[in-house]
């Protein structure tokens, strides 16, 4: 099947640096495409020609509507409605309003980021669970500040709790607060990129904005607050607990995590997979997941997450691979030494 659709000046977000968004179209509808007379020829088999088809119409109206897509956020929206046929890229780009947060202007570029964000509008208590690249903590502390500078709440919490990812940092100079502080960086990161430096420093010293790891949090009772639980994959149980149960009145929690990134020692139950399991289906709780198509990152985060998911999930092999590595290094290192050879004068 051949379709031909009449295109305006200026689509260059349409094919992207070095075409790879009609690359990315044409591999996902299984079509081929190509530019001619101020049109778009797509050829293929009938359903993905007419799925593309559509797809391009829709473009072509909302260029010359005078809306402009950028070739990042082109690339978001092919990869989402190439893959999902009851989605529009009309509908994909009109609910994705702009929102002012701080200094920046942001427009959720995914389904399941304008889900994040409504959701946290609607409820007290939202969790994000997904990939890293997905936005969950960024857009967590957008929503915090926009609440601060409109007098939603009058103050922000951040925490996170200090788990070494794998390395082994020993005992920090310095103050308790420096100790600390690396561990909170991506938050302080997401903070200066919404607010002013200056800002944020005035706001952090009056206590309005405050960044601290989950044990500042017990025994409070947080009244009039956004309070962002971030990498929450490595609380205990207890912690979750604790944290969610520090929320007062005319406050909202949003927690975050990656479940596929629990760093927690000795092999303890994450918290956060028990706050699924135990909070699911209660009144007033939103749970929004993230996929690999919800990473705004470079592409290549999208493909390496791919990748560690088709891995994990051929357990057997995994666990079969790591057994054998582990068994090969005791034998070598069980492995009785050979005496040193005799040496005649």
């Amino acid at each position: 099947m051949r379709l031909s659709v009449p295109m305006p000046q200026g689509i260059e977000a349409l094919y992207g640096t070095r075409d790879e968004n009609i690359r990315l179209l044409e591999a996902a509808l299984a079509v081929r495409t190509r530019l001619a007379n101020s049109a778009v020829e797509v050829e293929g088999v009938p359903e993905g020609v007419e799925r593309c088809g559509r797809i391009l119409s829709d473009y072509a109206e909302l260029v010359r509507e005078g809306v402009v897509i950028s070739s990042g956020d082109m690339h978001n929206f092919l990869r989402i409605v190439s893959g999902d046929g009851d989605v529009t890229l009309r509908a994909l780009v009109a609910s994705g309003r702009q929102r002012s947060f701080g200094k920046k202007v942001l427009t959720p570029k995914t389904i399941n980021q304008r889900r994040y964000l409504e959701a946290i509008e609607r409820n007290d208590l939202v969790f994000g669970v997904g990939p890293a690249g997905t936005g969950k903590t960024y857009l967590a502390v957008a929503m915090a500040i926009s609440a601060l500078m409109s007098k939603r709440v009058s103050r922000i919490i951040l925490t996170r709790p200090a788990v070494e990812a794998g390395e082994k940092l020993g005992f920090l100079p310095g103050t308790l607060q420096e100790k600390i502080d690396p561990y909170l960086r991506p938050l302080y990161d997401a903070l200066f990129d919404m607010l002013e430096a200056e800002k944020v420093e005035k706001l952090i010293e009056r206590k309005v904005i405050e960044v601290a790891p989950i044990a500042f949090m017990r025994g409070r009772t947080l009244n009039d607050s956004f309070i962002i639980l971030d990498e929450a994959q490595n609380t205990t149980p207890e912690q979750m607990k604790m944290v969610l149960t520090r929320q007062g009145f005319n406050s909202k929690t949003v927690v975050t995590g990656d479940v596929t990134q629990i760093d927690l020692p000795n092999a303890r139950r994450s918290g956060l997979l028990e706050a699924i399991e135990v909070l699911r289906g209660t009144e007033g709780i939103s749970f929004v997941h993230f996929d690999d198509m919800d990473v705004v990152r470079h592409n290549l985060v999208q493909r390496i997450i791919k990748a560690y998911e088709k891995w994990g999930d051929n357990g057997t092999n995994r666990q079969l691979t790591l057994r054998l590595n582990e068994a090969m290094a005791d034998a070598v290192a069980n492995e009785p030494q050979a005496p040193p050879p005799t040496v005649n004068a």
